[in-house]
């Protein structure tokens, strides 16, 4: 084993919340472990954090990237806390209530007691004019229907379609849920986008029964909530705030001055990291030439070259195989596809609007043929974006199959986007600005056999490269919090890695 008086230079490839998380609780478990750490962070853009993009424009908070993080993932909560951060926590507005699928001319409501795009409440789901009567029939055979048999991993959408019938894959729960990844649902790893569906056929019989089970350990504003791991049970007892239970009893939580203020706040706690930014990582070669006795080399398309004790990779998939392939199969990573999307961030006069917006957005199917993919009404869900007289609306373009829409020249683009929220909304206002952000090859799919094959890949790395590890969105969830929880796994990993290594 190393002597913990050696210092070790550990390398970090990618600025974002991943690459930030990794080098943060680095820092903080060498030190509780008596080892002395030199970190440097490596990004080709010339700023930290990544996606997470906060823009203040005139009154207006805008996020350029993700907007929010669900309140029940502890990791970034306590992340906040370790960051003296929790009183920057600000909730959704409480008045925003609804949510809304548009579909054929018209916003239907989520039916009461939909679950992740389940529905929970049966009677309920039968009065909702959003799925027909054949279709309402179709989803609730999933209660007499036997579970599959296979214990195996399948597609989100094959699931989904066995269980409850195609008309509520396409209406409900392709906008909702392939929303978060942009993808196609048929082709979307169950095991790794919502293993929670699979327990619940497993050990209730039905989708229905386990959906329903999971539901009273929910708030109500959960039954609408996108993501993969809103329903996991996390434990959130130990040392909360009062700030921070205030805003566990929000489902989405953010920062009154967006994001942003997360990436601050570990820069400020990253000071004794070194940063390479604007710069990237253009090979990786172990042993030969490593300077100083180091196992690794990395170079830069600057010239320079660090030497690394270890290395962590959090770089998209398809950049960490290029760095990899020399050395070993990098197969599971070239399997992760990535879907281009984009956001229209627009600002009105609400005296020109002439609307009320009463909750949080709406989602188009795939079938309604539109460019945009869903709406926030932003300043309607989050009261601190925008100034009281103004509205704030955030539409999303692109999806798995029309990518295209993307790359549309600005002004074509945006009259794509505000054609379908004249269509959706009768808006034909001017806005006072807009904001566009195109984010490439920024939606990692997750395949069928996913956890399966990335986990054996994990294990081929170690054993042909020691003291490299690979983690961030391209693994194991998508959502800040767990791009955290993986940064703190990896910082773990690593340091377990290198005290493994004997010279």
């Amino acid at each position: 084993m190393r002597s913990s008086g050696r210092m070790e230079r550990i390398v970090i490839i990618g600025g974002g919340i991943s690459g930030l998380s990794s080098a943060f609780y680095l820092q903080r478990e060498a030190a509780k472990r008596g080892r002395q750490t030199d970190i440097t962070i490596v990004d080709g853009l010339p700023r930290l954090g990544g996606k997470i993009e906060t823009l203040a424009k005139d009154g207006f908070v805008i996020e350029k990237g993700p907007d929010s993080f669900l309140a029940r993932k502890l990791p970034i909560i306590e992340l906040t806390r370790e960051l003296g951060l929790e009183d920057e926590l600000t909730t959704t507005n409480p008045d925003a209530k609804h949510t809304y699928i548009f579909r054929e001319g018209t916003m239907h409501p989520m039916p009461p007691g939909l679950m992740l795009g389940i529905p929970t409440d049966v009677e309920s789901f039968l009065k909702s004019e959003l799925i027909s009567f054949g279709g309402k029939l179709r989803a609730t055979m999933d209660l007499l229907l036997p579970p599959r048999k296979e214990q195996g991993d399948e597609s989100l959408g094959g699931f989904l379609e066995r269980r409850l019938g195609p008309e509520m894959v396409d209406r409900v729960a392709e906008p909702l849920l392939a929303g978060i990844y942009a993808g196609n649902l048929r082709e979307l790893s169950l095991r790794a986008t919502f293993p929670q569906f699979q327990k619940a056929e497993q050990e209730h019989g039905s989708l229905i029964r386990g959906m329903r089970r999971l539901r009273g350990n929910a708030t109500p504003a959960a039954a609408v909530v996108p993501s993969a791991d809103s329903l996991q049970p996390e434990d959130r007892s130990s040392g909360q705030s009062a700030r921070a239970a205030e805003a566990g009893k929000s489902v989405f939580i953010t920062y009154k001055n967006g994001l942003g203020t997360l990436v601050d706040g570990l820069d400020r706690a990253l000071a004794d990291v070194t940063r390479k930014l604007g710069v990237n990582v253009t090979q990786i070669r172990p042993g030969a030439g490593a300077g100083g006795g180091a196992r690794y080399s990395v170079m830069l398309d600057s010239g320079e070259t660090l030497a690394a004790d270890g290395i962590i990779v959090t770089a998209p998939a398809f950049n960490a195989a290029d760095l990899l392939e020399e050395w070993t199969d990098v197969s599971a990573l070239r399997a992760v596809r990535y879907v281009s999307v984009a956001n229209v961030v627009m600002a009105f006069e609400k005296t020109a609007l002439g609307l009320e917006f009463d909750g949080s957005g709406f989602l188009v199917p795939r079938s309604e043929g539109m460019n945009i993919t869903a709406c926030t009404w932003t300043s309607a869900k989050w009261l601190h974006t925008s100034p009281q007289d103004k509205v704030l609306l955030r539409c999303y373009v692109g999806r798995a199959g029309t990518e295209q829409v993307v790359d549309l020249p600005d002004d074509e683009l945006i009259a794509s986007v505000r054609c379908d929220v004249q269509e959706t909304m009768g808006i034909t206002a001017e806005p006072l600005f807009t904001e566009i952000t195109r984010l490439h090859r920024s939606m990692p799919q997750y395949p069928v056999g996913h956890t399966e094959s990335t986990a054996a890949f994990r294990s081929m790395l170690q054993e042909r490269l020691p003291g490299v590890w690979v983690t961030g969105a391209a693994f194991d969830g998508v959502g800040l919090p767990d791009c955290i929880r993986q940064g703190k796994e990896a910082a773990a990993a690593l340091l377990d890695m290198l005290e493994a290594v004997v010279h």
